[in-house]
């Protein structure tokens, strides 16, 4: 009698299976997935996660709509981009940045904004060398598994609170009071450094930063020979502040690749289209990963962008945008001012970070093991959207584990939604001040 070789005869427990990667072996939920299925369990507001809760403009979905029906649009783009798109980005940051746009070179067009993140770090990482990016914490939470996957290895500094005459526990403070100290920035940066990431407008804190602090960076960045990765996807929404492109600064241009977003610009975070910019020594590398990652964007949706972009020229429509933005950012702050809770006031973008320190959670309070394991952050959102009914975002998500304690006692809001949500928000939100407690 020969005995079997078929594994399928074998007993199911003791057959091999594959083994993942480390670094996906034990993901659990992302934080965006958990709280959205939190605040769904309850039918809460969601200001979470930031996705626009209305519709976009008509022009907009009309220029997608048309796009579709042009017969040669339903295929392959090249991968630098559709030439309509490259053409009305590079007229946009010909203006941005005051000098001239080379599309056929100096231009790359992405499947979002992130794939346009993580095709830079995959040109200018390698893999086995222990090369660094500096991430200024709080930081967007994809930065960190790009530079991972790119071989790369994340090195943070945060920013910090500097209002001496104030208690961000109990006062309301501006996003400006959030500050980088260059000399921990540069105490950083050592010989296996490669990239400096700045994110300006700031996603969560809504901090622009000033063209001082914009000089500084790039004074250090120059001295080390480093690249700058520039995040400006939250370029055209500033609320009484000037947004400064960093490669507009002496010298950064040569040194800096600029990321954009469609989805951000006109309200289509879904339709993933969003470009790269910046030298053609940079971009072609950047380009060249770009067509490994993904090979190419979607092209119906590169040709509604591009149209969306000559239309809203016409309309003013980025400028009437940021106003309804900015009327939106103020409905938020008046409500969290009639409930008592201090805030950061946001330059730009479109979040709010609430201090909630004074939120007394009872003692007894039950959680579930995927909140508790999360620690005192997850926990206080997890009880704002179950006992208040409105969703945010646990801003410890944005840090490293040596820094999460800096965010502990914040929730981070979108203002990206409707007026009828805010205002049932407003309603929901009355329910808090009982558990209000006096900070010392």
């Amino acid at each position: 009698m020969t005995l079997s070789t078929n594994a399928a005869s074998e007993p199911k427990s003791h057959r091999p299976t594959p083994v993942p990667s480390p670094q996906y072996a034990s993901t659990g939920l992302d934080v965006w997935t958990m709280m959205n299925q939190v605040a769904a369990s309850v039918n809460a507001v969601n200001l979470g996660q930031g996705y626009m809760s209305y519709p976009p403009k008509e022009f907009i979905k009309r220029a997608a709509q048309e796009a579709l029906v042009e017969n040669t649009h339903n295929q392959y783009a090249p991968p630098r981009g559709r030439p309509g798109l490259l053409e009305q980005v590079g007229i946009h940051f010909a203006n941005r940045l005051a000098r001239p746009i080379d599309p056929s070179s100096e231009l790359s067009i992405h499947a979002g904004a992130n794939e346009a993140l993580l095709s830079v770090f995959t040109a200018f990482l390698e893999h086995g060398k222990g090369q660094e990016v500096i991430l200024m914490e709080p930081a967007f939470d994809q930065y960190t598994p790009n530079i991972i996957m790119s071989g790369g290895k994340p090195v943070y500094v945060p920013l910090r609170v500097q209002c001496a005459d104030k208690d961000p526990a109990k006062d309301v403070i501006s996003s400006h009071d959030w500050k980088l100290d260059m000399e921990e920035l540069e105490a950083a940066i050592n010989e296996n450094t490669r990239i400096i990431v700045v994110n300006t407008p700031h996603n969560p804190v809504g901090k622009v930063f000033s063209r001082e602090e914009l000089e500084q960076i790039g004074a250090i960045a120059a001295r080390h020979n480093l690249l700058i990765l520039a995040d400006e996807v939250y370029e055209h929404l500033t609320y009484g502040v000037e947004h400064i492109s960093i490669a507009t600064l002496p010298g950064m241009w040569e040194r800096t690749v600029t990321v954009g977003s469609a989805g951000k610009m006109f309200g289509v975070t879904g339709w993933r289209v969003g470009w790269s910019v910046g030298p053609a020594e940079l971009i072609q590398p950047t380009l060249s990963a770009h067509t490994r990652i993904v090979f190419t964007s979607n092209t119906p949706l590169q040709e509604g962008v591009a149209s969306a972009f000559k239309i809203a020229k016409e309309n003013d429509f980025l400028n009437i945008q940021c106003q309804e933005y900015e009327r939106r950012r103020n409905r938020l702050m008046a409500i969290f001012d009639d409930v008592g809770l201090p805030y950061v006031v946001p330059d730009g973008a479109y979040y709010l970070l609430v201090n909630a320190a004074a939120i007394k959670i009872p003692s007894d309070y039950q959680f579930p093991d995927f909140i508790e394991e999360r620690g005192a952050n997850f926990k206080l959102v997890y009880f704002f959207i179950k006992e208040f009914g409105v969703s945010g975002i646990p801003p410890t998500e944005f840090y490293s584990e040596p820094h999460k304690h800096l965010a502990n006692d914040y929730i981070r809001f979108a203002f990206c939604k409707t007026d009828e949500g805010l205002d049932e928000a407003a309603k929901c939100l009355q329910s808090l001040k009982r558990y209000l407690q006096e900070t010392s």
